[in-house]
């Protein structure tokens, strides 16, 4: 195993499932499958004892859910990936899993090749947000008083947030403003520090509570 692998744990009730994801991530020598199980109290169990980087959960399951399960296990370890996998889009669940913690989600019928490309952008913390999706969640959320932050963001940065709340990826943010990919990871990662936020969802439903975006489709 080299530095750059990433360890995953795989929870579905289902073993064809289990066995398709296998499958998939054994193109990528990128991923190890260092475990997989059949339910959320399992994974927690496992979590505690493993620390894998990347889970990825199931949302419907006996004896404790995924959505259950991401809730718990991100409290506890907030930095692990999770990413949730499901039959169907069904807008309740996704947004419910990515209000508990999750980065992101995955219908179990994409191609391989999506699956893979997905993962690579959520290891790298480059996944862009759907805006519909980031709007739900910011609809949802009981705002009592929304404030102008106090947080003074360069006019790059406001640049670069505007680009992940239109769901840009950082390939597309850097080819937009002319600057490099790296340097896209660096502004995110001083955005982040100073919003005091984890991630790009957390950060495209800023920007729309903000006001720095509006979503036209909707508002």
């Amino acid at each position: 195993m080299t530095k750059s692998t990433t360890r995953v744990l795989v929870v579905d009730d289902h073993v064809h499932a289990r066995e398709a994801i296998r499958e998939i991530l054994s193109i990528d020598e990128h991923f190890e499958i260092i475990g997989m199980v059949n339910n959320g109290q399992e994974a927690i169990d496992f979590m505690e004892k493993w620390l894998p980087d990347l889970i990825l959960m199931d949302i419907q399951m006996p004896i404790m859910d995924g959505l259950e399960a991401t809730r718990r296990i991100k409290l506890v370890f907030p930095y692990v990936k999770i990413v949730v996998i499901t039959v169907s889009d069904d807008m309740i669940h996704l947004l419910e899993a990515l209000k508990r913690g999750a980065q992101g989600y995955l219908l179990k019928n994409l191609e391989p090749t999506t699956w893979l490309e997905y993962l690579h952008s959520i290891i790298n913390e480059e996944a862009p947000m759907s805006r519909d999706v980031a709007y739900q969640i910011l609809k949802e959320v009981n705002v009592t008083e929304k404030k102008k932050t106090e947080v003074k963001l360069t006019t790059r940065e406001l640049d670069i947030l505007y680009g992940v709340a239109e769901g840009w990826t950082n390939k597309e943010i850097a080819g937009k403003y002319d600057i490099s990919e790296y340097t896209v990871k660096n502004h995110l990662k001083n955005i982040l520090q100073k919003l005091q936020l984890q991630n790009r969802v957390q950060l495209t439903r800023y920007a729309l509570e903000q006001g720095l975006v509006w979503n036209t489709n909707r508002l």
